[in-house]
Order: C-alpha cells, then sequence, then structure tokens
C-alpha cells in the first residue's frame, strides 16, 4: 500500500473508531456508550485514515487532538502558556502495520495543526519512544515516578511556616465542580513544560466507567487550601494489601500541582493515610523538590525514569519566537525536516539581550545543522543541544555556535513532567 491511497479526514462514526483503539490496546472493552467512553474528546479532534476495501468496523488508523496549552518560557524566568495540540489515542489497525498509515496520519496532523492559526506546536506522550522522533518529534521533559514509605519525613525548614498554613481536603473526581477545580489549580501553578487541558479534558480524567471501578476505590482528588482558596491538588487512588495480617496498601499519586508549600503540604498527608505502607508519585520533574525534600534518591524506596513531553515545532519560526530566549544569539541553523517542508532549510536565529527573537528563512551558510526534532527537544530549554553535538546528532560547522545557541536556549529550571493526555 502507498501512502497516497491512504486517505485521513475526519472519523464520523464513534463505533469505528473506537472498534479500531480497543483492537490497537487491547483492554477490556468498556460496556458504557461510544460517546461515554470519548468524553472529553470531541468529533472535530477525532481523526481516522481509511483505504478502499478496509473492514467497514474498524478503521485501519485512528488519531484524536487535545486542544492544550503548552508553558514555555516566558519573560523574566518566567513562563509564557501558549495553545499546543495534543495528539493522543493514536493507533494503526494490527492489519495495516507498515504500510504507510501512520505517516500518512502524522503527515495529516501536522498539516492540520499548520493550518490552524494561532498553533504553532505538537506534543505527545509516546507508548513507545522508538516511532516519534522520525515524525519530527523530540523528546523534550523527563518524568520521575518516585516510591515512598508510609510516614516519610519531608525537610524544608524555609517553606515550613507556609505549609503549615495550608489545609487539605478530599473530594472524589466524579463529585460536581471538581473537574473544574482541578483546572484551575492545574492553570494557576503551571510550571515550564506544565500542559493543561480544556473543560472537555478534565471532564474525561474524572469520569469513572464502571469496569475501571471493579473491586477499586474511585479516584480521589486532594485540594490544597489556603485560606478557604484552592491553591493546588492531586488525583490518588489506594489499593487494598495485607501482608502477614498487616496493612500494607499502595496509594498512586497522578500528579502534584501548586507552588512548593502545597506540594509540601499535599505530600505531607498522603503519606499519613491509614492502611497504606507505600506512595507511588507519578509525574515529578527532574528538578522538582521532592528528592532533596526526602534527602535524595536513596531515601525513597524507588526512582524510576521515563521520558515525558515529546515536542514538535509545527511552524518553526513562529514557536521560537514565542518562547522568551535566555541569552543573545546569532546563529543560521540548518534544519531538517521531511513532514514539514515550510520549516526544512536554513534559519536565521537572533536573539537580544531583552529576551526577543527574530527567525527568518536564509540561503546563507549554516553554522550548524541538525533535524527539527532536536530543536523540539531544547525547545523548553531542558534537553541540552552540547550534549546532542557530543552524541553525534548535532553538527557543528562553525565552533562555538551550539554553545551559543544552548546557551540562549536553556532554562534556570530544567522544565517539570507534564500530566498524560
Amino acid at each position: 500500500m502507498t501512502e497516497s491511497r491512504i486517505r485521513v479526514g475526519r472519523a464520523t462514526d464513534a463505533d469505528r473508531y473506537l472498534a479500531t483503539d480497543h483492537t490497537v490496546w487491547f483492554a477490556e472493552v468498556p460496556s458504557a456508550t461510544s460517546e461515554q467512553q470519548l468524553v472529553g474528546l470531541v468529533e472535530e479532534q477525532r481523526f481516522a485514515a481509511d483505504v478502499d476495501g478496509s473492514d467497514p468496523h474498524t478503521y485501519p488508523g485512528v488519531y484524536g487532538v487535545f486542544p492544550l496549552t503548552l508553558a514555555i518560557p516566558g519573560p523574566g524566568a518566567g513562563v509564557r502558556q501558549v495553545p499546543c495540540a495534543g495528539l493522543t489515542m493514536v493507533g494503526v489497525h494490527p492489519d495495516h502495520r507498515r504500510q504507510g498509515v501512520l505517516t500518512a496520519m502524522m503527515r495529516h496532523h501536522v498539516e492540520q495543526v499548520h493550518a490552524e492559526v494561532g498553533t504553532h506546536v505538537s506534543a505527545l506522550h509516546a507508548s513507545e519512544p522508538a516511532i516519534y522522533g522520525r515524525h519530527g518529534y523530540g523528546l523534550a521533559t523527563l518524568e520521575l515516578e518516585i516510591s515512598l514509605g508510609r510516614g516519610t519525613t519531608f525537610t524544608a525548614p524555609h517553606l515550613q511556616e507556609d505549609a503549615a498554613a495550608i489545609t487539605t481536603q478530599m473530594a472524589t473526581a466524579s463529585d460536581a465542580g471538581v473537574p473544574k477545580r482541578i483546572r484551575e489549580c492545574h492553570l494557576t501553578a503551571a510550571e515550564l513544560g506544565a500542559v493543561v487541558g480544556d473543560a472537555g479534558y478534565y471532564a474525561r480524567i474524572c469520569s469513572e466507567l464502571p469496569e475501571r471501578l471493579r473491586d477499586k476505590e474511585p479516584r480521589r482528588v486532594l485540594f490544597a487550601r489556603r485560606d478557604g482558596v484552592d491553591v493546588g491538588c492531586t488525583m490518588f487512588h489506594r489499593s487494598h494489601k495485607w501482608e502477614r495480617a498487616r496493612p500494607s496498601g499502595e496509594l498512586s499519586v497522578w500528579a502534584l500541582a501548586g507552588d512548593p508549600a502545597a506540594r509540601l503540604a499535599l505530600l505531607r498527608r498522603l503519606v499519613d493515610f491509614d492502611l497504606m505502607g507505600s506512595v507511588r508519585v507519578h509525574a515529578v520533574g527532574a528538578d522538582d523538590p521532592l528528592l532533596s525534600w526526602v534527602g535524595g534518591p536513596r531515601a525513597t524506596s524507588d526512582v524510576a525514569t521515563y521520558d515525558s513531553l515529546w515536542i514538535r515545532l509545527v511552524d518553526l519560526p513562529q514557536a521560537l519566537q514565542e518562547r522568551a530566549w535566555s541569552a543573545p544569539c546569532d546563529v543560521v541553523v540548518e534544519v531538517r525536516d521531511t513532514v514539514a517542508p515550510w520549516n526544512d532549510g536554513s534559519w536565521r536565529i537572533r536573539a537580544d539581550a531583552a529576551g526577543e527573537a527574530l527567525v527568518e528563512k536564509v540561503t546563507t551558510e549554516a553554522d550548524l545543522s541538525l533535524g527539527v526534532e532536536h530543536l523540539g527537544a531544547a525547545y523548553l530549554g531542558g534537553t541540552n543541544l552540547v550534549g546532542l553535538q557530543r552524541a553525534g546528532l548535532v553538527a557543528e560547522r562553525r565552533k562555538g555556535a551550539v554553545a551559543e545557541l544552548w546557551r540562549a536556549l536553556r532554562t534556570d529550571v530544567t522544565p517539570t513532567a507534564a500530566i498524560g493526555f
């Protein structure tokens, strides 16, 4: 099958769309209706690949998009939240693998985003990390998963007073008003690298299908409150476990949102639930203070590292001009982009001392050469371009050019891990 025979467009059949998704991910098929299962992913953001003669009950391939905001470097070492297309539910039916379906869908997605006014970047969480680099996505952030014992001590003397002024309040995720409260916490507390979904996304993550609840606790939400106002939150669920007639339950934490004092107060409450033996905290950023509070990695039960957010620059000059820059630079960068030909070629990047940049296409000799995925990886200031050069992934033609560009891109704090979508 050639890519030209593959048609990609809106998925108008929700049942067929979900049947494909269920086949790709081979999980238990929920009893809820298709629209209940697809809550938060509106029809306009569901796409499918089709070919003549394919099974009428499934699509050869599907993908979806969540409209997000992404926190990128902003003025004064702050952040700026910009529109971002959150690629999700990407799957190719087993009968159509290695026939160009994924390539056709990724090209369609990039073209769709490029045509959308005001959105210049796409992002995803990769199920298999070897896949998306060839489509222009670069690994921009890492995620730590940290296991703690019940009663873990967190030491932060200069946050003690602020954390003591915060109370916590427990709710159930499906309770009325909870999705809105979570979203408002995420918007207010968005750190560099964080993504925030629209109202539909939060309705989705707070919904509970009967199959997920079988013999399990509903998702709970813990809010951090200061003077009666939400200043942070996290979602979690508990699992019963007993060892030699002693309670050894496991508490799994989705992600923490809030300023450091709010997160500290939330963590102290999370390690103090009755009947628990361990607490596993997901989506912890590489520079998160948690490890400092407990005394380092060996003070935990376990620390695992995973890839978090992969970023794709869809409109390269606009995306680069949207972010703030940390140092002046003047470099000509040759960019390879086989999916988005409008990005392919040489670009002069001039950043000034005020943190603003002008990015223009040029025909002059390049100072360095890289793939668009490498710029995506460095976009948030977390992936070191000099390190990529040492790894043989970035080529330097003018001595010092890579370091000059990296000094302008890097940020004071490593971008945080992003919530899943």
